[in-house]
């Protein structure tokens, strides 16, 4: 009995830990810039690629009923709360890190490559876009 109970805390626990290690959850992302948290986001993975929707409007100029404006695809007009943000990306092989998929700022409409990598054991994760040459990364935190 005590060994099937110690055989199921181990599991329990490196799978718990295994699911750290990756993007899908939700997180506070925090700009780089000013420091502020803007939103929580939700990272689901579909199909072997990620999918991420803004759940919850959190920066200090945040509006009720606020749409994606900017946006230039069939995003325009929705609201921020439910946006999709997030589209794609897959494991790199022998790497933690996802690749290939595009996320995109609400603010200014614009999409960019994406890379997602968990650090800190999958506590944070570092969101890269990039435009050509040029890249930006923020550290999200995950949302216990």
């Amino acid at each position: 009995m005590k060994k099937t109970l110690a055989a199921l805390l181990f599991t329990a626990t490196a799978f718990s830990a295994m699911a750290q290690s990756t993007p899908v959850g939700v997180w506070r992302n925090v700009d780089d810039k000013t420091g502020e948290v803007k939103a929580e986001i939700s990272i689901a993975e579909a199909n072997g690629a990620l999918l991420g929707r803004i759940e919850k409007a959190l920066g200090k100029d945040a509006k009720p009923g606020a749409t994606c404006d900017e946006c230039s695809d069939d995003r325009k007009g929705k609201p921020m709360v439910g946006l999709e943000i997030i589209r794609g990306g897959k494991k790199a092989e022998a790497k933690d890190v996802w690749e290939g998929g595009k996320i995109l700022d609400p603010e200014n409409g614009k999409e960019y490559r994406a890379s997602f990598t968990p650090i800190e054991g999958g506590k944070k994760l570092e969101v890269r876009g990039y435009l050509g040459p040029f890249w930006r990364t923020q550290t999200w935190n995950r949302v216990q």
